[in-house]
């Protein structure tokens, strides 16, 4: 077995305080995303981890990527027949996280999950490019197939069905909208006294805004 204990280093990039903080945390995440675009070192800013609690009742949790933002919530698109799409419909609460090592920050979300307007999963499918849509339409995401040639076989003959045709999307796919009701900031600070900021969303619509120990 591989001793990890001398794993460690010293977060000493930023600080999180109070008295430099918006009321709101869509404000704080939107600065905190593009900080951590202008200031590199991640390939892909927008990828997060999506935890769901699943039919066998265990959590299980996997990467996908941030599509849209605004002060409605976080929107992601998948398969609603995958593992993961059903057991949000099967169990709404879901917790997204952000963990940008660049700047040694990470946010946790935890939200309710609604499906998208056919309009805006219509809009976003509409903007792929030809390979994904097919991909979409092809791929029974989650459910056990033969072996690699089994995917490849039938987008082929998809791309023989729909050659100069027009790619519309398929039901079963689109997006999933994530209201939160909770967002934490952990900016990584010296000696493990992390900074972590929490926002509750208050019955009156208002953030409640509170500091957690590290």
């Amino acid at each position: 077995m591989k001793d990890l204990s001398d794993y460690r280093k010293s977060y000493e990039k930023s600080e999180l305080l109070e008295n430099n903080i918006p009321e709101d945390p869509i404000n704080l995440f939107n600065r905190w995303f593009h900080e951590t675009e202008d200031f590199g070192g991640i390939d892909e800013v927008n990828a997060m981890t999506v935890a769901t609690i699943g039919l066998d009742g265990f959590p299980k949790s996997r990467v996908v990527l941030l599509k849209k933002f605004n002060e409605e919530g976080f929107i992601f698109y998948t398969n609603y027949n995958s593992e993961k799409g059903k057991a949000i419909q099967n169990n709404p609460n879901v917790c997204l996280s952000f963990f940008w090592t660049s700047l040694e920050r990470q946010v946790i979300i935890k939200g309710i999950a609604e499906k998208t307007s056919d309009i805006v999963s219509d809009n976003y499918f509409n903007s792929r490019p030809d390979g994904s849509k097919l991909g979409a339409i092809v791929s029974p995401q989650s459910e056990v197939i033969p072996n690699r040639e089994y995917l490849e076989t039938n987008l082929r003959l998809l791309e023989q069905e729909y050659l100069g045709k027009e790619i519309t999307r398929p039901k079963h796919w689109g997006g999933f909208l994530v209201r939160p009701i909770e967002i934490e900031f952990w900016q990584g600070r010296p000696n493990r006294l992390h900074d972590r900021i929490r926002y509750q969303l208050q019955n009156d619509f208002n953030w409640k805004i509170e500091r957690l120990s590290s």
